[in-house]
């Protein structure tokens, strides 16, 4: 086996990673952090792997590779940047505004020790939130600058 069809099977394995990960994302409910971090890394990854892939057909024209890309960004450019993207930006940011609101009618004089340990988590899911979303701000300004 050659280096360029191990790193072919390695994007194509990446690639079909990539296309669960965004077909199990269901944008309308409050997405984990975690699931949403696990997207773009992939995302990140697959893109990553297309352009060095794109450097590799210029020496050794492969169709089979190139179809792969083309499919690969096609994939990305339609179904996630136009499609999830926005969707994930948006429920990132209700998240953020509904945590807010939250935290904002627990402010009382007289707390007890539930409504502060509750508070703190609340503002632990608003810091976790927040970084997330300069995290996926990170993205679209790679993509507004493409």
């Amino acid at each position: 086996m050659s280096f360029a069809n191990d790193f072919l099977r390695m994007f194509t394995s990446e690639s079909d990673k990539l296309e669960n990960l965004v077909n199990g994302v269901n944008p309308e409910n409050e997405l984990p952090v975690h699931q949403i971090v696990e997207v773009y890394y992939q995302i990140t990854n697959v893109s990553s792997m297309i352009t060095v892939m794109k450097q590799q057909l210029d020496q050794n024209d492969d169709s089979t590779s190139l179809e792969k890309i083309l499919n690969a960004e096609k994939f990305i450019s339609e179904k996630f940047n136009f499609t999830l993207h926005p969707k994930i930006m948006q429920s990132i940011t209700n998240s953020i505004s509904d945590t807010t609101v939250k935290l904002q009618s627990l402010n009382s004089k007289q707390k007890s020790k539930e409504t502060i340990e509750n508070e703190a988590k609340l503002y632990e899911k608003l810091r976790e939130l927040m970084s997330t979303k300069e995290f996926v701000k990170q993205y679209d300004s790679g993509l507004s600058n493409d």
